[in-house]
């Protein structure tokens, strides 16, 4: 079985670690699989960009090509927006290959236009990282324009000038006449793709992201709080976000209103941030916080997880959350709003606590849960743990490519 996967990076970022996962959890298992990117830093020699120093100049000039495409929509709310216009050599290139399947990933960047995935052929697999394949520019939103259809009448009223939106949905429908088998990593992005518009008769699995639960575990906490230089004995509770406080969809201000209701009943509780260092202006929450900046290295953050008493994902969108699956592997306890993806991964008072979707109160009840009884912490680290390795692990997830593989080419 030959099979390429197809991602903007090799470790950078959420999608690119979660591709470069399941590309080596399938390599264990024996399938001949190799990983094509436009940026590579992980220095792994069955990680392949295509070559050539001028195309690779150019290559580089795509984000701010497609950028310029995005500005023509004016937005009243901050995102990322991914246009796709610009023909690439991607589909040259993969279907020039022998391959058994070519499995596509998070194509950002202007990697690859909406025109160039329609072009690629013989069998496509493409796991989902967010909600772009099925909707306009965005990678995630609020509105249902990708279920009911991109029409004038329905324009959100933060919107104005052309509407790109809608016009790259509707390139979208037209170049994309061949459905490929779409894979999300939770039951909540499959129903979405469902459920709309352009993907509703494509065939879609539900398949975890992986996790390598050899190099993921748990491991004492008194010698990675020694480590990292944090203080062994206070309660440490962990939250972890590219861009830490400052992306809404993460939800940091929604932990901010749950933090405002624990100053008195968690004695001592501090704060772990992962993905920001410390802001020119210092954040008063009353309590201390301990800001970790961008780690990209799974030994730092292996350590990170395991010093944590629990980690709190106050996300009001997430297509997975990498974050609770390695904090799980690791044996933390994760407190997150049951909405979205996050209810698919963290079994409540089981593995975490799984709050009202966006009450503070309530959330900030799960911190308490999880942290305040030494007792039940054990207990839910242990079953964190069992349900990583019975769900997340390398040989669980390559396996159930495999076998998608296997339908996929038979069909």
């Amino acid at each position: 079985m030959k099979v390429v996967h197809v991602n903007h990076s090799d470790i950078g970022g959420g999608a690119g670690r979660a591709a470069y996962r399941i590309h080596h959890a399938l390599r264990l298992l024996g399938v001949d699989s190799r990983m094509y990117v436009v940026s590579a830093s992980a220095g792994d020699w069955t990680v392949e960009t295509m070559g050539g120093a001028w195309l690779s100049k150019i290559d580089m000039l795509r984000p701010f090509l497609g950028a310029s495409v995005a500005k023509i929509l004016r937005m009243g709310r901050k995102g990322r927006y991914l246009p796709a216009v610009i023909p690439s050599r991607w589909p040259k290139l993969l279907n020039n290959l022998n391959l058994d399947v070519i499995h596509l990933h998070w194509l950002a960047g202007e990697m690859m236009s909406v025109a160039d995935i329609g072009q690629l052929r013989g069998p496509v697999v493409w796991t989902l990282h967010d909600m772009w394949a099925f909707d306009g520019t965005e990678h995630f939103t609020g509105d249902f324009r990708w279920r009911d259809g991109y029409s004038r009448q329905n324009r959100p009223a933060n919107e104005s000038g052309f509407d790109v939106n809608r016009w790259i949905w509707q390139r979208k429908q037209k170049h994309w006449r061949r459905p490929m088998h779409i894979v999300a990593p939770s039951r909540w992005l499959a129903d979405c793709a469902r459920e709309s518009v352009i993907m509703r008769d494509w065939s879609a699995s539900v398949i975890p992201n992986a996790i390598d639960t050899e190099v993921w575990r748990p491991i004492d906490k008194a010698f990675a709080r020694n480590i990292l230089g944090l203080p062994a004995e206070c309660p440490l509770l962990l939250f972890s976000a590219f861009g830490g406080t400052e992306d809404p969809r993460k939800g940091f201000d929604l932990l901010k209103g749950a933090l405002d209701q624990l100053r008195s009943k968690i004695r001592g509780l501090e704060l772990i941030v992962l993905g920001q260092s410390p802001p020119k202006k210092p954040l008063d929450l009353g309590f201390p916080i301990h800001f970790a900046g961008r780690l990209h290295d799974d030994v730092s953050l292996c350590l990170h997880y395991n010093a944590a008493d629990a980690v709190v994902v106050p996300s009001r969108q997430e297509s997975f959350s990498n974050v609770c699956a390695e904090a799980h592997a690791c044996g933390t306890p994760a407190v997150v709003f049951n909405a979205t993806a996050l209810g698919n991964i963290v079994e409540h008072e089981v593995t975490g606590y799984l709050a009202k979707p966006f009450d503070t109160q309530d959330l900030a009840q799960g911190i308490i849960y999880v942290i305040a009884d030494a007792d039940r912490r054990a207990m839910l680290s242990a079953q964190s743990r069992q349900a990583a390795v019975s769900k997340f692990s390398y040989p669980v997830v390559a396996e159930q490519y495999l076998q998608l593989y296997e339908k996929v080419c038979r069909a």
